[in-house]
């Protein structure tokens, strides 16, 4: 509602309606549109993320930059380091249900029973062929049979992968002989290194399956619809020909026409035309559904039309049933009739959908752009959304476009996937070629369209999933070397397309435009510095560390070693730099460079840095985290390559009970976080009895509606949470520390700072008194209140804080510890800051004998700290001392440079909230410095 209007009588009686409805979820919401709209984007994402994923959330996070150092962790993939696409696997499992939509079976009983025996035949045994004409059924039919299985045998392990368009992302075979991988591993309880390099995945596949079945308690049964639409299907999937595991059946599905001559040879269930019955049983569910009845001399027509080859086809039959249920509402049955009559096959049919879709549209201008978004589908690499389809067509209004993609899905020429429209079947796609597109040209220009639409997206810096998915491919197919070449450089691009594990085909792309190995790491290294000239701000530092993440892992994966280590190293820097040493970010950077070092079989080295990353994750999350699990996974890896075998069992099952527990948490979280939180909302609220449950599930909906930016409820909530406790608890338990603490970060969002002070300041004396001078909620509360006082110009009543700060990690890690060091270092620039350079000094010193011995005279860090000393040495005018400890800092850096390849050398600081301290044509002329 507009603000000062109240809803209308409809509206309310709506709310009222579902304002009890378990399932659904109402969004109270005053001011303007964009507001509403981002308010439910919120929600939707937080209910997919509590009540899907099984997220939970106690402790409310700023969402300012200061204020989520401690709880913001790596992008984490599922798998060990094994990079994933979650738009891959969401469109399978679209793929699958759309697949298994039809309510009729077609007869399908007998082929059960065919595909039945071979998972019960004695191994070994070929792959079963499953084949057909395009629009058989194959695809419904083994979907139906893996809903079969699934309810029946539930310790059959079923993988399956449905092939879509091809050329599209599914049909590449790289990818889903990796997704296959994944899902056994998945099941296996098994987390291993697994290369990305598409001949080596292909060639280990086997292997693999080997390994994997073994560990499987049961059948395992992998299904690949439409296989002949991979890409080089029979180059890539040359492993089907060797013998499977005993308890491994294969099924692929191929359309007659286009199956490869070898693949012949192997059992074949062959679906035959739909018969009379099935035919009928088809036409009539459709009318039914529809309320249209037909005449018996109508039924009598229609088996007469329905008995070739191509009228018998199930994909004919549906459409034919859709076209007839659809002429039935308007009462013209017989003259549709008559027209289907004239189309012998499935394309010539889908061009009556057409034209009865063209004729539904008011003008020639919507007819005009009917056109125009079918051709843009099809000539895309894996669909459209309606937002770009608006955006490229700014006539399209969203009442036009609705009407158009009711109606085309609705008569199955297109469907969606991941939120793209797609072509539902390759003969709509057929159709829509012979009716709108003679020749190249008109390709060529429809892909000029995208093009230049994406281009678009790129220069004004909004580099998607979707950009990176389309732009490449779409100058690969124009065959525009240059243009390819530029975009892949677009650092954005290769991340999001490396990080989405799509790694075969950004090196098909660099194969197109003629770069080896070498030349392609240089590019996108020199590309990569250039950019670091741009960065100021904590933000886009994080943002480059995590570009020179990418390429590091990238260059690993082709095997690029020795110029990995450069971009990784770089990586770790600025993290240390830009959030802290012990930030769980900091640990993905350690992780990454240990694995560079443990395949250049420097053991000793990756055994120091992945013990680092398992103290920061233990840290940071605990010691049952998944995680901790991935860094003792790890570890035991390497100590068996080290032929320790004792240490890494002892890690195995260290890491094995963690995962169990956690994915024993997560499933039961799954399947009830919904139904648990409902009735702690209906408890709370329609009982509300004091008790600490339900000032926990105050606590937590405050949280909740912080996190979806209803600040006013979040504040209500989080205030009865407050009182609730104290009234139950005292006001001095541990609980109302929590309460405080998420009300202050709420205030601090609003800028109230006045308010946010006093909470923390009440939190923190709580927590002084009931907590362990370690513990994590104690250290947490300092560091909000102390960057709070910073933002407030309150530097006195920080410095105690800070100092806290340096004895809260003494006494977790011991006094030596390199934490312990980079507190000292954040300590000493705040006294920088307010002119005391005599308090600094000592604290300097000390930081700088902690690094020493914990890293040696030449770590990045000890350069760090001896320029940060050099800065006080030449203010105090002590400029010999000064030059030496300059001096110093640079033989480091210039050691560190020779080490790691030459060409990583930075602006900026590695080591806590230290001072840069930059030269200006000679060494000796030292500028002012300024807090990074």
């Amino acid at each position: 509602t507009e603000d000062g209007k109240d809803s209308s009588v409809l509206v309310q009686q709506l709310i009222e309606q579902i304002r009890y409805v378990n399932k659904a979820k109402m969004i109270d919401h005053k001011g303007s549109v964009e507001e509403g709209a981002y308010g439910i984007y919120n929600c939707v994402e937080k209910i997919i993320k509590q009540d899907i994923l099984g997220c939970e959330m106690t402790e409310l996070e700023g969402k300012d930059g200061d204020n989520k150092e401690e709880s913001s962790a790596p992008e984490e993939e599922v798998f060990g380091d094994v990079l994933w696409d979650a738009h891959d696997e969401q469109e399978q499992m679209e793929a699958f249900q759309q697949a298994s939509s039809s309510a009729c079976e077609l007869g399908f009983e007998k082929y059960f029973e065919r595909l039945n025996d071979l998972v019960a035949a004695p191994a070994p045994i070929p792959p079963l062929l499953v084949s057909g004409g395009p629009g058989s059924g194959k695809s419904l039919l083994l979907s139906k049979w893996i809903q079969l299985q699934q309810k029946h045998s539930p310790n059959t392990l079923i993988l399956y992968h449905f092939v879509g368009r091809p050329m599209s992302t599914s049909s590449e075979s790289a990818l889903i002989i990796k997704r296959l991988t994944l899902k056994l591993m998945q099941h296996s309880w098994l987390v291993s290194p697994l290369t990305l390099d598409p001949a080596k995945l292909l060639e280990e596949f086997p292997r693999w399956l080997e390994r994997l079945s073994a560990r499987h308690q049961g059948s395992i049964i992998i299904i690949i619809d439409s296989i002949d639409q991979i890409q080089q299907a029979e180059k890539h999937m040359k492993w089907l020909i060797d013998p499977l595991p005993v308890n491994v059946r294969m099924i692929v599905s191929v359309n007659v026409e286009t199956c490869p001559q070898a693949w012949r040879l192997w059992p074949t269930l062959h679906l035959d035309p739909l018969n009379s019955k099935d035919v009928k049983s088809l036409i009539s569910a459709e009318c039914n559904s529809a309320n249209v009845k037909l005449t018996k001399e109508q039924e009598k027509k229609l088996e007469r039309h329905c008995r070739s080859a191509t009228t018998c086809n199930a994909l004919y039959v549906t459409l034919l049933g859709k076209i007839i249920a659809c002429a039935g509402g308007t009462g013209n049955v017989d003259e549709t009739l008559q027209q289907c009559f004239q189309c012998q096959d499935t394309v010539s049919l889908y061009r009556l959908v057409l034209q009865s879709v063209q004729e539904s549209l008011r003008n020639d201008k919507e007819k005009d752009l009917l056109k125009e978004v079918l051709c843009v589908i099809g000539v895309s690499h894996n669909g459209v959304s309606e937002s770009e389809l608006m955006e490229l067509y700014p006539e399209l209004s969203s009442a036009v476009l609705a009407l158009l993609v009711y109606s085309l899905h609705k008569m199955r020429l297109l469907t969606y996937g991941c939120g793209l429209l797609k072509y539902q079947h390759l003969q709509a796609w057929e159709m829509v070629k012979l009716e709108y597109m003679e020749g190249e040209n008109a390709i060529s220009t429809y892909r000029q369209k995208l093009v230049d639409y994406f281009t678009m997206q790129l220069s004004q810096d909004r580099v998607t999933w979707r950009s990176a998915d389309e732009l490449p491919w779409l100058f690969q197919q124009q065959g525009d070397k240059p243009k390819l070449h530029k975009c892949l450089l677009n650092l954005f691009v290769s991340q999001n397309l490396y990080k989405r594990g799509h790694f075969a085909e950004l090196l098909s792309y660099w194969q197109l435009v003629g770069k080896d190995k070498s030349s392609m790491a240089a590019e996108y290294f020199d590309s990569l510095k250039e950019y670091e000239k741009s960065c100021e701000g904590e933000e886009s530092m994080i943002c480059l560390a995590d570009l020179y993440e990418t390429l590091g892992r990238f260059l690993k994966d082709l095997g690029l070693l020795g110029q990995a280590v450069a971009p990784l190293q770089r990586s770790l820097e600025i993290r240390e730099t830009a959030l802290d040493p012990d930030h769980p970010r900091v640990a993905q950077s350690l992780h990454q460079l240990a694995g560079v070092y443990v395949q250049w079989k420097k053991f000793g080295n990756a055994e120091q840095l992945y013990k680092q990353a398992l103290e920061i994750s233990e840290n940071a999350y605990g010691a049952e985290h998944p995680r901790v699990a991935r860094e003792l996974d790890a570890l035991a890896a390497l100590y068996q390559k080290q032929n320790k075998y004792e240490q890494a069992e002892q890690l195995r099952k260290k890491s094995f009970k963690i995962r169990q527990k956690a994915a024993r948490r997560k499933g039961s979280l799954c399947g009830f976080a919904l139904l648990r939180q409902r009735a702690l909302q209906l408890e709370e609220l329609t009982l509300g009895k004091d008790t600490a449950d339900n000032a926990r599930t105050l606590n937590e909906l405050g949280v909740l509606y912080y996190l979806q930016n209803n600040l006013e409820t979040a504040e209500l909530f989080l205030k009865r949470s407050l009182e609730m406790r104290e009234r139950v608890l005292g006001p001095e338990h541990p609980d109302c520390a929590q309460s405080l603490n998420n009300l202050a970060a709420l205030y601090n969002e609003e800028q109230l700072y006045d308010k946010a002070e006093e909470l923390y300041e009440r939190a923190l004396d709580i927590r002084r008194r009931a907590l362990a001078p370690d513990h994590p909620s104690l250290a947490y509360t300092v560091k909000h209140l102390a960057v709070l006082y910073k933002k407030m110009g309150k530097l006195d009543k920080a410095v105690p804080l800070y100092e806290l700060a340096v004895e809260i990690r003494q006494k977790s890690f011991g006094p030596k510890h390199p934490s312990v060091a980079t507190a000292l270092v954040n300590l000493a620039v705040l006294h920088c800051q307010m002119k005391k350079q005599v308090e600094a000094l000592p604290l300097y010193e000390r930081a700088l004998k902690i690094y020493e011995d914990s890293f040696g005279h030449m770590h990045p860090r000890v350069g760090e700290t001896l320029k940060n000393l050099a800065v006080l040495s030449y203010e105090g005018g002590d400029f010999e001392k000064a030059a030496e400890l300059y001096k110093r800092a640079m033989e480091i850096k210039e050691a560190e440079t020779l080490l790691i390849g030459g060409k990583a050398t930075s602006r900026h600081s590695s080591s806590g909230d230290t001072f840069s301290l930059k030269s200006a044509l000679s060494p000796n002329v030292f500028m002012e410095h300024g807090q990074r």
